[in-house]
């Protein structure tokens, strides 16, 4: 099963997906340019991923497709095509969709790598069994262990987004433009997520912990959040006026992650910010309910709050009974652990 890497001179990527995930595959990108060094790596991803991992010193070169639901088979021939006509000797795939096998089989990539999932292993010339222990190991173990063909064995190398100079002066505009020093003790607050109600915690006990936060002047929140949180955001900070800085729907994924680099801790629901919080280093503060915190939680650091209770972790996208996992979670139990931090 193994894979002659001697002639290995172009690689492909297919990165993930969604935002946390790719987080948590950017070890995979460090661990292939360390074993090929000489190797040009290009990263297939779509735009705001490609956005996301845009500063990542182990990538050669994008490559680029919208998932407008439009032009999905437009993009995908010209994703087939832009791959034909590259000397790609790997592809790696780091999804499993059926889609993506699709892409690198019509390519003609000589050397195909994934998981066998979703009925695609005639796809692929090297399709490996999904891990025994899938739901019970961290999924960025799960992607490096995709390199084992290529004889390059599980890393201690973690989850990394690499900032620019530029983007730190950005932030540094930013929190300017909003009065905030640097002498402040600055916590970054993520309420939303965006696979659904039953991953968020309750907004109005978001209020209780902002209003204690509150009671030390040294202390400065801001609320972070896309398009889709806005109004989510937007109702937990009507109350504080101009005590909570509400960059909702305000910042660019790079502003973000930059802004989330600066935070003395963050608190967030299960999250792609909460990968990015950990992946820049941030101190954590992450609360758990339907999904599983040994496969995706913070990797390598950050505080966990999770109840475990018997219906958890369901994978839904709503609670249909009580909503236990959450509700579970008491106000003084999250400030507690942000005092850990600040």
């Amino acid at each position: 099963m193994t894979i002659d890497v001697n002639h290995v001179k172009r690689i492909v990527v297919r990165m993930p997906n969604w935002l946390g995930d790719a987080v948590m595959a950017t070890p995979v990108l460090q661990d292939l340019k360390t074993h090929f060094p000489n190797a040009l790596i290009t990263a297939l991803a779509s735009d705001p991923i490609a956005n996301l991992i845009s500063q990542n010193p182990a990538i050669s070169e994008f490559l680029t497709f919208s998932r407008n639901s439009k032009v999905k088979r437009q993009e995908a021939k010209r994703m087939i095509a832009e791959l034909s006509k590259r000397e790609i000797d790997l592809g790696l795939l780091l999804t499993g969709s059926f889609s993506s096998a699709w892409q690198f089989y019509r390519a003609g990539l000589p050397i195909r790598l994934g998981f066998k999932n979703h009925f695609r292993s005639p796809l692929l010339t090297h399709a490996l069994p999904l891990p025994e222990n899938w739901e019970t190991e961290h999924l960025v173990t799960s992607y490096k262990l995709l390199l084992g063909p290529l004889h390059i064995p599980v890393s201690n190398t973690k989850p990394n987004l690499h900032v620019s100079d530029q983007e730190k002066k950005r932030a540094l505009e930013i929190l300017k433009e909003y009065n905030i020093s640097k002498d402040e003790l600055l916590i970054g607050i993520n309420p939303g997520a965006a696979y659904g109600s039953a991953k968020c915690w309750l907004p109005e006990r978001f209020k209780k912990v902002t209003a204690e936060l509150l009671k030390d002047p040294k202390k400065r929140i801001i609320y972070f959040g896309d398009a889709s949180t806005k109004t989510l955001v937007d109702d937990i900070c009507k109350d504080f006026a101009e005590s909570v800085t509400n960059l909702a729907a305000k910042t660019n994924l790079r502003e973000l992650i930059a802004l989330i680099a600066k935070c003395n801790c963050f608190l967030t629901n299960d999250s792609g910010p909460m990968h990015v919080a950990s992946a820049v280093n941030t101190p954590l503060v992450a609360i758990f309910g339907s999904t599983n915190e040994v496969k995706t939680g913070p990797y390598g650091g950050g505080q966990v709050i999770h109840k475990h209770v018997p219906c958890s972790p369901c994978y839904l996208r709503k609670c249909p009974i009580d909503f236990r996992c959450m509700t579970s979670i008491t106000v003084n139990e999250v400030l507690d652990a942000i005092h850990k931090c600040v």
